[in-house]
C-alpha cells in the first residue's frame, strides 16, 4: 500500500497566538469525540474518537510521527518495491507541478511509513522538522487524524482542513488524500496533498482533491495492468466513476480480475471470478439462443482467422489445419461471408 503526501511549507501562524487555540481545540476534540451520535454522522468527529478511545492519544500532545530504525526501513521499502516502482512517475509529475510552491512529497505504505521523498533542499529543515521524511509514520495510531492516517482507516478520499486534525500541533495544516486499491480491489495505496500556507483555503484545497483523485486512478490502474501484464485488458463503460473500472480477461473470454470500481458496478468479488464467469456474459454482451453456444464460438473463430489471413479462403483453411472445402461448408453452415 503507497501513499504519497504532499506538503506545502509558507506562511504560519505566529507562535504567540498558537497557545490560546491549541487549548481551545483540544477542548472542542474531547467535547465533540464524547458524543458517539456525532461520530456516526462526520468523518471527522469518528476519526477524533477513534484516536482518544482506540489508539490513546491526547489532542494537547506535542508530538511527531514515530520514526523507523534503518533496518526497518530497508524492509518497508523492499515489501513495497513494486509499488513504489508503479507510482514514482505519478510522484515526479506531482512534485514538477507544485514542487516550486514549496511542497515535499513523501510515498508511503499502508501503515502510513514514509518510503521516499521529493523535496527542494531549501526546505528540507522545515520537513524534517515537522516530521516530513522518509522513515517517519503517518498513521492516526500515531499522530492522530490527518489525510493520510484518516484516509488509510476510512478507506476513502478526504479533506481534512486546520482545525480538523486531531492534534493542536497540526492545526495550521490542510491535507486532501484519495487511497488507491490493488488488483484484487482492496486498498493498497493513497495520494495525499497537504499545506501548512494560511492562503491553503477549502476551494483550493478542494481543487487538489481533484488532482489528488486523478493520480490515484492512474497508479491504481498501473498496478491493476501489471499484475495482468498477460491478459487482455477491458475498459468497463461507467458513467460517473473517477476510478478506472477494468477487467481482465483471458483467451478464452474468462474474467480473471477486476477493479474495485468495476466490482462493484458488476457486482463482482473474488469467489465469483474464482468460480469462473465469461466477460460477454457479464457484460451481456453477444447474447445466445440457449443451444447455440457452440455454433456462436465456431463462427466467431473462423471469422478471426480469415480476418488474419486476410480474406484469403485457402491460407485461413492452412492455418486451421483443414481442407478449403471443409472451410467452405462450415462457413455456410455458419453464415460467415
Amino acid at each position: 500500500m503507497l501513499c504519497i503526501i504532499v506538503w506545502c511549507i509558507g506562511r504560519k501562524p505566529s507562535g504567540g497566538k498558537r497557545m490560546p487555540m491549541r487549548f481551545d481545540h483540544a477542548d472542542h476534540v474531547h467535547t465533540v469525540a464524547a458524543h458517539s451520535s456525532a461520530a456516526a454522522s462526520s468523518l471527522v468527529a469518528a476519526s477524533w474518537r477513534r484516536c482518544l478511545t482506540l489508539h490513546g492519544l491526547s489532542p494537547e500532545e506535542d508530538r511527531t510521527p514515530w520514526r523507523l530504525s534503518d533496518a526497518e526501513f530497508r524492509q518497508a521499502r523492499y515489501r513495497s518495491n513494486a509499488l513504489i516502482e508503479e507510482a514514482r512517475g505519478e510522484i515526479d509529475r506531482l512534485f514538477a507541478t507544485v514542487g516550486k510552491a514549496g511542497c515535499c512529497l513523501l510515498l508511503t505504505d499502508e501503515n502510513g511509513i514514509a518510503l521516499e521523498r521529493r523535496g527542494a533542499a531549501g526546505d528540507d529543515r522545515d520537513f524534517r522538522g515537522v516530521g516530513l521524511w522518509s522513515g517517519t509514520v503517518w498513521s492516526e495510531a500515531s499522530v492522530g487524524t490527518n489525510g493520510i492516517g484518516t484516509a488509510l482507516a476510512d478507506e476513502r478520499a478526504v479533506l481534512i482542513l486546520r482545525d480538523q486534525h486531531f492534534l493542536s500541533c497540526n492545526t495550521g495544516l490542510s491535507c486532501t488524500t484519495a487511497p488507491i486499491r490493488d488488483h484484487a480491489g482492496r486498498v493498497a495505496a493513497a495520494i495525499d496533498i497537504s499545506s501548512c500556507r494560511n492562503d491553503a483555503n477549502e476551494m483550493i484545497m478542494s481543487i487538489l482533491s481533484q488532482a489528488v483523485r486523478d493520480a490515484a486512478a492512474r497508479i491504481e490502474a498501473g498496478l491493476f495492468r501489471r499484475a495482468f501484464s498477460a491478459a487482455r485488458i477491458l475498459l468497463v463503460p461507467i458513467d460517473g466513476k473517477a476510478a478506472p473500472a477494468l477487467l481482465a480477461i483471458d483467451r478464452d473470454d474468462l474474467v480473471l480480475g477486476a477493479t474495485r470500481a468495476a466490482r462493484q458496478a458488476l457486482g463482482l468479488d473474488d469467489r465469483r471470478i474464482a468460480t469462473g464467469i465469461a466477460a460477454s456474459d457479464l457484460l451481456r454482451e453477444d447474447r445466445v439462443e440457449e443451444g447455440r453456444e457452440l455454433d456462436h464460438a465456431e463462427r466467431a473463430a473462423l471469422r478471426r482467422v480469415l480476418t488474419r489471413a486476410g480474406g484469403n479462403v485457402s491460407q485461413a483453411a492452412d492455418m486451421l489445419g483443414i481442407s478449403r472445402a471443409t472451410l467452405y461448408r462450415k462457413m455456410k453452415k455458419l453464415s460467415v461471408n
